[in-house]
């Protein structure tokens, strides 16, 4: 049975006189057996809300791990790879095993940004300050397009 119709069930447990509205009878023993059904359900729930978090910080850890490795493999690869450019200045190398050659490649080299044409540069797009803007509507600014909204966030430890 899940949460909703522990819910149901409990509600089902209470007698109402249609006519009057008056409460006839309620069932006080099931009541109390499904109430303690209920917090055992909400219970398990947190724990299992616990361990996948537990298990987030885990794989978070091993990603972080993964990650230094990874660039501390990628730095050396350029490292050989600029050496090897530094023994061969330019020279084609084979072998059975091996083939490094060299193509040309063209790229473009800023000088001054400020004597380029703007037809040549990009601009950002906009976005809020989203602290500022808070900070200015609790001072009692009107901001126009924002607004504070008021969440209620859950927090299980």
């Amino acid at each position: 049975m899940n949460l909703y119709e522990i819910d149901v069930e409990i509600e089902q447990c209470v007698l109402i006189d249609e006519e009057t509205g008056e409460v006839i009878g309620i069932d006080t023993e099931r009541i109390a057996q499904l109430q303690l059904e209920k917090d055992e359900k909400i219970k398990h729930l947190a724990l299992y809300y616990k361990n996948l978090t537990a298990d987030t910080i885990a794989y978070k850890s091993e990603k972080d791990y993964f990650a230094k490795r990874e660039r501390v493999a990628k730095n050396k690869a350029e490292s050989i790879k600029r050496y090897l450019d530094a023994v061969l200045s330019g020279e084609s190398f084979k072998s059975t095993q091996v083939n490094i050659t060299y193509r040309k490649s063209e790229s473009v080299v800023v000088d001054d940004i400020g004597k380029v044409d703007k037809q040549y540069l990009k601009y950002a797009e906009p976005s809020v300050d989203k602290t500022a803007a808070k900070k200015a509507i609790k001072a009692g600014v009107l901001v126009n397009g924002l607004h504070i909204e008021e969440n209620r966030n859950i927090q299980i430890k």
